[in-house]
């Protein structure tokens, strides 16, 4: 038979094993999962409770260099080695985010991977899937309403109506509501207010639902919502607009990890979904810290390159839950550090071993910032069938110049087959026990010296642009009790600095600071850089424009 090319037609040719025998591989039986037809389920809230006192298998985090037009491939690779950790005996799992509709029909697709490196049902995963997504806005707008109805029906609580923080929410790319104008039309439709929308990932709903540890604590978290501000500038909570209840109410499904497969039928759970451009980028802390009692191994991802979701992982998600990593993988492609080198992409297809050479900048620097936290990283070559052996060997000497080392994986093409050699190493480093992992700032430092800590060490910035206003604000925030969270910084994907254009390693740029949003809820400080959006807009041919159903009633044009 011949090989199938396309992500879509490998997914659709898989072979599926039933969801309870995925669940039975780990332990967990038929009555502890909740099956949504026959290749996914979620795990009952009572088994993971039942798994506390279990002893923790090894983290291992993918990231990657900063993305490029080339392609990296993070993701892919987080499956390849979940594979090739199996394929060599080790009991392993995976761990990454669902797919937000809003990129699936913007410009990104899918997010289950690629090749024969992937999670299925790829479809159900980029779609609705188990409804976590649907459950996260409808919570969100629920609060919406009630603080708006509270205001409509006499508004006891004295919110100032032109302080009112919470914003809206959808799950799909839309400009137009950035910034709206709400409640026009008449007495009978409430007090008109300026309001918005962001992105449901961008939701505060969403990242305390993936760094909850059980509902009660979701419960309490949700109740510490700041929604909104009086005229004396004292804070209403969601828990004063008696929100919390219902909200949790919504969210106690999704609140459970989706277990799935592997196209090798390995498991793999699936579970929240927070951009690292503009949230924290990491799967929720429930789904990786039953993982970790599942299985000797357990593969995750953040998003986007180092610098965002490693940055955020590292400083935000393992202070919060208590984990740290073993080893760190960083995925890089030659394809991406020619571009970096100035290679057009209509040139990627030709040898260019200078321009790779002049490229690498970009991965030795993620290289650098990885050591910063104490954990061991070795570079993925995600492969391509255009890399030439003299290509690959100078990213693989450049690595080696830098400490580490590179290993070429082939696992779009040939699965776990192509990622035992990487598997083996990450094995060997985890072994050696060389992982010390601390945070890169102590909770005591002050705001904006954690925001500057960030900018400077793992951006190279020299400063960090901040009006008075903004600095002001961070200063209420400490004297009020906020002082010990930790930043999470919303910037462009693109590069170290705030200009998406900016290529490579660059030093001695500024960081500038449009905004800052205290999500307390979540327990961290948003500190929104450049010219990042957390609502974004469709592209000028969105993938929309190619997503349909073919003749045989299958879905095109979506990966």
């Amino acid at each position: 038979m011949a090989k199938l090319s396309s992500d879509i037609e490998i997914a659709r040719a898989a072979k599926k094993r039933p969801i309870q025998e995925i669940g039975k591989k780990l332990g967990i039986s038929e009555k502890d999962l909740v099956p949504y037809g026959h290749d996914k389920a979620k795990v009952s809230a009572d088994f993971i409770a039942k798994q506390v006192k279990k002893k923790d298998g090894k983290l291992i985090l993918v990231t990657a260099i900063n993305p490029t037009p080339a392609g990296e491939g993070k993701t892919t690779t987080t499956v390849g080695l979940g594979d090739g950790l199996n394929a060599i005996g080790k009991k392993a799992m995976v761990c990454i985010r669902e797919a937000s509709l809003g990129p699936c029909f913007g410009m990104k697709g899918g997010a289950a991977g690629g090749g024969y490196a992937q999670i299925v049902p790829m479809e159900d995963m980029n779609l609705h899937f188990t409804g976590d997504f649907h459950a996260i806005t409808s919570a969100h707008n629920l609060l919406s309403a009630m603080i708006d109805n509270h205001i409509y029906w006499g508004n006891s609580l004295e919110i100032d109506t032109r302080r009112v923080v919470w914003r809206r929410v959808m799950d799909m790319n839309d400009r137009a509501l950035r910034q709206i104008t709400a409640s026009l039309g008449g007495v009978a439709n409430g007090y008109p207010r300026e309001a918005g929308f962001d992105i449901t990932v961008a939701s505060e709903v969403m990242a305390i639902l993936c760094l909850a540890m059980d509902l009660k604590d979701l419960q309490k978290r949700l109740g510490d919502i700041i929604v909104a501000y009086r005229r004396d500038k004292t804070p209403v909570y969601c828990r004063d607009i008696k929100a919390d209840g219902a909200m949790t109410v919504l969210l106690k499904d999704a609140m459970q990890p989706n277990l799935v497969q592997t196209l090798e039928n390995n498991p793999a759970f699936v579970h929240g979904g927070p951009f690292a451009n503009i949230a924290h980028g990491c799967n929720s802390v429930v789904a990786t810290k039953t993982a970790l009692k599942l299985a000797d191994y357990v593969v995750t991802e953040a998003g986007f390159g180092a610098d965002l979701g490693a940055e955020k992982f590292l400083n935000i998600k393992c202070r919060k839950a208590g984990i740290a990593p073993s080893a760190v993988v960083i995925v890089a492609t030659v394809r991406a550090m020619k571009m970096n080198g100035g290679v057009a992409k209509a040139d990627l297809g030709a040898e260019n071993v200078d321009a790779v050479k002049a490229g690498c900048d970009n991965l030795g620097r993620h290289i650098e910032n990885i050591k910063q936290f104490g954990v061991p990283a070795v570079v993925a070559i995600n492969h391509f069938v255009t890399d030439t052996a003299a290509e690959i060997k100078a990213v693989q000497e450049y690595v080696k110049s830098q400490g580490s080392e590179a290993i070429l994986c082939k696992h779009w093409a040939q699965g776990s087959k192509g990622t035992k050699d990487l598997a083996n190493k990450v094995v060997e480093i985890i072994d050696s026990g060389a992982a010390q992992f601390a945070p890169l700032y102590p909770d005591e430092m002050p705001l904006f010296k954690k925001i500057e800590t960030i900018a400077k060490r793992i951006y190279r910035a020299d400063e960090v642009l901040a009006d008075k206003s903004i600095r002001d604000q961070l200063k209420l925030w400490e004297d009020a009790g906020y002082g010990h969270l930790p930043v999470c910084m919303a910037k462009t994907q693109y590069s170290f600095t705030t200009d998406p254009s900016r290529r490579g390693a660059p030093i001695g740029h500024s960081v500038p600071v449009r905004e800052v949003r205290l999500a307390a809820g979540a327990g961290f400080i948003v500190v929104i850089c450049g010219e990042i959006m957390t609502m974004p807009g469709l592209p000028k041919v969105p993938s929309a424009e190619v997503i349909m159903l073919n003749d045989a009633g299958e879905i095109e044009g979506l990966f």
